[in-house]
């Protein structure tokens, strides 16, 4: 994707506070697993634990701490942080808890438009927090849905995960490969919030694929997926199938089966 793709016109989901936002979702993240089973399987996450799952979570929150405060310019070269990971699992929820404390002060000590080098689109220290909101936010369900809890996201931060997800997926390649893959022939993949109004088209072409800075059309996609802006964050990161009964679409299903193939991110 040409640098010049980098900018798109973002659906309006109104004000996020990423930063915030970390907080309040660690906290419902925790109070989902306290008192849990640290062995219980998560089936979103095959192969993981809830243990895996809030020990994944919190080290990208304190991983993610560490490049904010080192304000990196350059791709980092090692994973060196140190977790403070207690010796047993069933400490795990609290850990997480003071996860999301070091990345508050991670956040204090670095303004959110401080230049920085990111994986993704936006080259500014407001990426990392934005990003550290949704991998929160979506190994949050995770641990809802393997215990069997009530899981919803609230609609303005689902709206912006949403954006969040589609815009970076592009510059993904590097650790999921599979990214490369979406590509096309002037192809559109729609999705489109029954809950708002907001409308996010993606074009495969030959050369890549991103969102489309065009004003949606009623004859533009060539395959449409409608449903919920929580239920739309769940599609895009795998963890609903687009035939899940929450959702609808309709048109070009190789397509669809082109993308939901390549697009894990």
């Amino acid at each position: 994707m040409k640098s010049s793709d980098r900018t798109h016109h973002a659906p309006v989901s109104g004000s996020v506070d990423h930063r915030t936002a970390v907080a309040t979702e660690t906290a419902r993240f925790v109070a989902a697993v306290k008192d849990a089973d640290p062995a219980t399987p998560v089936p979103s996450c095959p192969g993981w634990t809830l243990a895996d799952l809030v020990k994944h979570t919190g080290s990208v929150q304190r991983w993610f701490s560490v490049l904010l405060r080192a304000r990196i310019q350059e791709p980092p070269r090692g994973r060196e942080v140190d977790l403070r990971l207690p010796d047993r699992e069933d400490g795990y929820a609290d850990w997480l808890a003071e996860s999301a404390t070091v990345a508050a002060d991670a956040f204090a000590a670095t303004g959110p438009d401080v230049p920085m080098w990111a994986w993704g689109a936006d080259q500014h220290a407001r990426f990392w927090a934005r990003r550290m909101l949704f991998e929160t936010v979506v190994h949050r369900a995770d641990a809802e849905l393997a215990l069997g809890l009530s899981s919803a996201t609230d609609r303005p931060v689902a709206v912006d995960g949403i954006d969040e997800f589609l815009v970076n997926l592009p510059f993904a390649a590097f650790f999921a490969p599979k990214v490369a893959h979406l590509r096309g022939p002037d192809k559109t993949v729609r999705f489109r919030a029954t809950d708002g109004d907001e409308v996010w088209d993606v074009r495969l072409r030959p050369d890549g694929f991103g969102l489309d800075t065009a004003p949606p059309t009623a004859t533009t996609a060539d395959a449409t997926l409608r449903g919920t802006a929580a239920d739309l964050l769940l599609l895009v990161y795998g963890r609903l199938p687009y035939e899940a009964e929450a959702l609808a679409h309709e048109g070009d299903e190789d397509l669809l089966a082109h993308w939901f193939a390549n697009s894990a991110f």
